[in-house]
């Protein structure tokens, strides 16, 4: 039997999280609630959370504060929710490197097909309110043999592991979205990837709704490798048409 995924709730506002709690209950999510910054990390200390919801304005500590010390500590995904639709904060999301967000007022399905489309590129199988069998398969890319490993610049990625190093032995940590984006980018370089091919190979559903989760992946993945991300020299823009991956590819 799978664990339903635990979500954590942050909002000062108490009907909001009483809300959004009993909608995630009823989707088959365990859900708890926080009221501030302080109690989420009260709870974030002695809980592990599958995913968290995260109100961009908190009256004692605002939800950019509180999400970037959560990024330091763990890698669950966060989406943040706001009653603005100004571009400025949609801006400050994604440069925060949250997985999506919500604009205020929102439906109790945009509300679900959000988690559980986050929690699916994550890995979480019991995210869906279907068996995974049933969905369509997303292509892959082809299995590794043992003790593939490939060289681009200074990074080397053991595709077996399912690793990234640094050449100086560090290592990168990785999401599976993270990964698996960065794999698709390695096996073609210099292939231009639409965002929609992209979505296919991390294996993300509801393109035509979060057609942002590509730019998101691709701005935490270039804070990862990329010597300078805001002048990237292996994840590039193709602008009109996509991204590619500019640098040269070896296997090791």
């Amino acid at each position: 039997m799978e664990t339903r995924p635990r979500i954590l709730v942050v909002d000062d506002e108490a009907d909001m999280v009483a809300s959004l709690q009993d909608v995630l209950r009823k989707a088959g999510f365990e859900a708890d609630g926080a009221p501030d910054g302080a109690t989420a990390r009260g709870l974030l200390a002695a809980q592990r959370y599958d995913l968290l919801l995260l109100d961009l304005r908190l009256q004692a500590e605002d939800g950019l504060t509180l999400a970037r010390l959560l990024r330091q500590r763990s890698d669950a995904p966060i989406i943040m929710i706001s009653g603005s639709s100004d571009e400025t904060d949609r801006v400050l999301l994604l440069e925060l490197a949250a997985d999506d967000f919500l604009i205020k007022p929102f439906s109790p399905r945009e509300l679900v097909a959000r988690v559980r489309a986050v929690l699916r590129r994550y890995g979480h199988a019991a995210a869906a309110d279907t068996p995974a069998a049933a969905e369509p398969a997303a292509p892959k890319p082809p299995a590794a043999p043992r003790g593939e490993q490939l060289r681009f610049g200074d990074w080397l990625l053991d595709v077996t592991e399912r690793d990234l190093r640094h050449v100086d032995g560090s290592a990168c940590p990785l999401t599976q979205a993270e990964y698996r984006l960065l794999e698709a980018f390695v096996r073609q370089p210099r292939r231009v990837w639409s965002r929609d091919q992209l979505l296919e190979h991390t294996r993300s559903v509801d393109t035509e709704v979060f057609d942002r989760t590509i730019d998101v992946l691709i701005l935490r993945l270039r804070r990862k490798i990329e010597p300078n991300p805001k002048h990237p020299r292996y994840i590039c823009t193709e602008r009109g048409l996509g991204y590619a991956f500019a640098a040269d590819v070896q296997k090791v």
